[in-house]
């Protein structure tokens, strides 16, 4: 090897080893937005896993107070009928109030702001942990498609290194601002692109 073709080969060797370093430091980037990108996954999924069953708890709660309140409606109904076949006033009385006392009652899972366990309330809550559960679950399957780029970007700056196909790195960039942006969606624009 003649000394102009070894300093070639030095040349190349040097160029070789700084264009390694700005993968690895791509690499390293891409790996710290993965992880960023799968800590807030995990926090969405976990959200809106929770979200779902207080909205599901809600709504079995709302349940059970409607079949109440129909139950009660339903012997307030009944009551009415039996005034409606009795001659003794103090029997008339006595059904008249509590046909009375089940109308309050009737009212009272109906709507009940003091304790918001009115079954209008619960329906209430219940809807806004469903708004909560899905904004939640799209964020989540943002930082999923996020992760997924992250990854890919990985995978194709590390070969890079092996194949010196340079194209690869450059593929790697733009996945690299794809996850971001998926990023950026997913913790403040969560609805405006709809992937599920």
């Amino acid at each position: 090897m003649s000394a102009h073709e070894s300093m070639e080969h030095a040349e190349h060797a040097e160029h070789a080893s700084g264009s390694n370093k700005k993968i690895a430091l791509l690499i390293a980037v891409l790996a710290l937005f993965l992880a960023i990108s799968e800590t807030l996954g995990k926090g969405a999924q976990t959200e809106s896993i929770s979200k779902n069953v207080e909205a599901a708890n809600l709504w079995a709660f709302f349940q059970a107070k409607s079949i109440r309140r129909t139950v009660v409606l339903t012997a307030s109904e009944q009551g009415k009928l039996t005034l409606a076949g009795t001659a003794d006033d103090a029997q008339k009385a006595l059904v008249q109030k509590q046909v009375d006392d089940w109308t309050k009652t009737a009212a009272r899972y109906r709507s009940e702001p003091e304790t918001g366990e009115g079954t209008e309330q619960l329906a209430e809550k219940a809807k806004h942990a469903e708004h909560e559960r899905d904004e939640a679950t799209a964020k989540y399957h943002h930082f999923e498609l996020a992760s997924a780029a992250f990854q890919i970007g990985i995978v194709l700056a590390s070969a890079t290194i092996i194949t010196g196909m340079f194209a690869l790195a450059y593929v790697s960039g733009i996945l690299t601002l794809a996850g971001l942006l998926m990023t950026a969606l997913g913790l403040w624009w969560p609805h405006l692109v709809h992937l599920h």
